[in-house]
């Protein structure tokens, strides 16, 4: 036999070698769906996550250690944690009613600390740097993002138990989210200086969902007329994903993304399921892939690739696995109750994010506690959006 041929089986039976070996990873790595999510209570990985997730909000030097990190990187990550921690509590104390008043006293004491931060130190505390590079075209120093994100940490807190306290500054926020979206040509607010998120203006409306829920007030008219408009102007034509950022008179900053649009569907949900089903379903088939059962998502459509940045994480070459896009995937299949898609996210979580378990909970040591939330909240999404939907008039 000639050593070429040789090579060559030798190199054919390694290669077969490794799709064994790689197929037999899932039997270790990816959990049951129903264990990634049942229909009721937690999960012991949810348990675990919850845990440490408490830990950091304890009075003790920890989790302001944390916190002090990920602002270092990015102030959105302080923000954004809080909120997601904020919607996984309220599920939490939804799904299992024994844990509502750790949830509550957790729940007030975020919201304390985050309208204190707010106070003292203004919203660019919140916001990354180039938020001061240009003025605001609405108002100075108004953002959705803060505030929409604060009205739903209000309007969470109180569908869970009245607090009196907590109505007027959810009414105020309500309000300012309202009539900044009112007065934008595309009835969309800035996040920052002539630049709206969709993530961020759907997550606003849906806090003004919450707010109708709570108060009475319609917001279905501005919710409608906002769907109508990103249909006709906030489209990717090839794909028929939603855009991410763009300017106030609709000029795209930039095309769909992983990292925002899995939310943006989750937003929708409790806005138009019908859409929010569309978006998704574009969502998971245009970027969402799974191999040997391990599941991810890119940050991309297929040809609209740019650069990696802050929000989307590092980007693994060839097959394209962003950490952004594929953390956001979670969200979405969590809200879409795509449990298969789930399970083989958490697989690649569990293969690739380094848990670390210990006294405090788990952590994944590739990710921080945003991250960390944010998968807490997929895999308890539900209840809160379904008591939302359950007050709201006819």
């Amino acid at each position: 036999m000639s050593s070429l041929r040789r090579r060559a089986i030798s190199l054919a039976c390694l290669a077969a070698a490794l799709v064994i070996w790689l197929g037999c990873l899932r039997l270790f790595y990816r959990p049951s769906d129903a264990s990634v999510r049942p229909a009721q209570g937690l999960s012991p990985r949810a348990v675990a996550l919850l845990t440490r997730q408490l830990a950091l909000w304890a009075p003790t030097p920890t989790g302001a250690h944390e916190r002090d990190r990920m602002r270092g990187s990015n102030p959105e990550w302080d923000f954004m944690g809080r909120t997601y921690l904020m919607l996984a509590l309220a599920n939490i104390a939804l799904r299992e009613p024994a844990r509502a008043e750790v949830a509550l006293a957790t729940i007030d004491r975020v919201i304390a600390d985050t309208l204190r931060a707010e106070r003292e130190h203004g919203v660019y505390w919140f916001l990354m740097p180039y938020a001061r590079a240009k003025p605001w075209v609405y108002a100075d120093g108004q953002s959705v993002f803060v505030d929409g994100e604060i009205a739903m940490m209000l309007a969470a807190r109180r569908l869970l138990r009245e607090r009196d306290d907590y109505r007027d500054p959810l009414r105020a926020r309500a309000r300012r989210v309202a009539e900044q979206m009112r007065a934008g040509p595309l009835l969309s607010a800035e996040s920052y200086p002539d630049e709206c998120w969709t993530f961020c203006n759907t997550l606003a409306l849906a806090a003004l969902r919450a707010h109708d829920a709570l108060d009475g007030t319609d917001h279905r008219p501005l919710v409608a007329a906002w769907i109508a408009t990103a249909r006709a102007h906030l489209t990717d034509r090839n794909s028929g994903l939603l855009v991410s950022s763009y300017t106030l008179d609709g000029h795209v900053k930039d095309g769909p993304e992983g990292s925002s649009i899995f939310m943006v569907a989750h937003d929708l949900a409790l806005l138009d399921p019908a859409y929010a089903r569309e978006q998704y379903g574009l969502a998971r088939r245009h970027l969402f892939r799974e191999v040997l059962g391990f599941g991810y998502a890119r940050e991309w459509p297929g040809g609209l690739g740019t650069h990696d940045d802050i929000d989307s994480g590092p980007t693994v070459p060839f097959v394209e696995a962003n950490a952004g896009a594929s953390g956001m995937a979670l969200l979405g299949a969590g809200a879409f109750d795509d449990n298969d898609a789930l399970a083989s996210l958490v697989a690649s979580l569990e293969l690739a994010a380094f848990p670390v378990e210990d006294a405090t909970g788990l952590r994944y040591a590739a990710s921080n506690a945003v991250g960390d939330a944010v998968l807490l909240y997929a895999l308890v999404e539900g209840p809160l959006w379904q008591r939302v939907r359950g007050r709201l008039p006819p």
